[in-house]
């Protein structure tokens, strides 16, 4: 099946995945998970090392002094990184067309600045926080500000977690505009994996009709109009790709506890960049926020067409 199946035809043949890399265990990991992926999407890879030296100075009175010493050490570590990531996604991943960045700006910077350009973009994460330098706020910064579509990939659950292909892909739909983005994604995942798929819809009981447009029913009535529309929303996707077999799920709940519940089976979890009661600014949500930093598989968080940011 082409990798150019579910609404991505914005994106050129050429684009590539690109991967962060910045030496810890958490970049490794997504190295191996971006080679197996952009193989499998027959899509080139090109590994990024970002190595923060814009800006970088010590102040010696009036003037900034840096050391070329430790600039061309900086400068060897990276080009050892870079090396270290090239032979790794080229042993995971035998004939894949590889290329490497090596740039002078910081990992957030190179990652939002060239993911305009890109397939998707890999980022490793490790604990609470993010890899490339800048820890939680690289890793934050990146999903919440990138172009198309951002995966991040954690290394602090099950052993299996990253590199899981058994299990669903899940999807969390909470009726937004920009949601249509995710659903997208998340239907061509599933047929290029050929597994299930699960369309997660939490709504909560202080607000629940506003998924249907409605408000002021009585919580049965609303439970029952909210998988109505779930299956209004899925049904045309579900004819778009027939071969693959739709859970749908309708829950009471805050989205975030349950997609978490469901990030410990599936594969990989689809969520958009923000949910319908973010703000238009907001470019990250709350339930976004906390998968890309808890979820116990990778997490792809699909950002909406420009022209789809002021529709919230």
């Amino acid at each position: 099946m082409s990798a150019q199946r579910f609404d991505d035809s914005q994106r050129l043949a050429s684009a590539k995945v690109i991967v962060g890399v910045d030496g810890s265990d958490g970049s490794w990991t997504a190295v191996r998970w971006a080679a197996r992926f952009a193989a499998d999407r027959g899509r080139d890879l090109e590994i990024v090392h970002g190595m923060g030296l814009v800006g970088t100075g010590w102040v010696l009175g009036d003037y900034e002094v840096v050391v070329p010493s430790v600039i061309d050490a900086v400068r060897e570590q990276g080009k050892d990184v870079v090396a270290r990531a090239e032979h790794l996604a080229g042993s995971i991943a035998p004939g894949l067309g590889i290329s490497t960045r090596l740039s002078t700006d910081s990992g957030r910077e190179l990652l939002i600045g060239h993911s305009g350009e890109a397939y998707a973009v890999v980022i490793g994460a490790t604990g609470n926080a993010g890899t490339l330098a800048h820890l939680g706020s690289t890793l934050l910064a990146v999903t919440a500000h990138a172009q198309g579509t951002v995966v991040v990939v954690r290394t602090d659950s099950e052993a299996d977690a990253a590199t899981r292909v058994s299990g669903p892909v899940v999807v969390g739909v909470d009726g937004s505009p920009v949601g249509e983005a995710a659903i997208a994604a998340a239907f061509g995942e599933a047929a290029e994996r050929g597994a299930e798929l699960v369309a997660v819809h939490a709504w909560s009981d202080k607000d629940f009709g506003r998924f249907a447009g409605r408000a002021s029913l009585g919580e049965l009535e609303a439970d029952d109009l909210e998988r109505a529309v779930l299956a209004e929303r899925l049904a045309g996707w579900q004819e778009k790709f027939p071969e693959v077999r739709v859970t749908r799920k309708v829950e009471l709940s805050a989205p975030g506890p349950r997609l978490l519940d469901w990030s410990k089976v599936a594969q990989l979890l689809v969520v958009g960049s923000r949910g319908r009661g973010g703000f238009a600014g907001m470019l990250l949500g709350s339930t976004s926020n906390t998968l890309v930093q808890h979820a116990s598989c990778p997490v792809m968080v699909v950002h909406p067409r420009n022209d789809q940011r002021t529709e919230q």
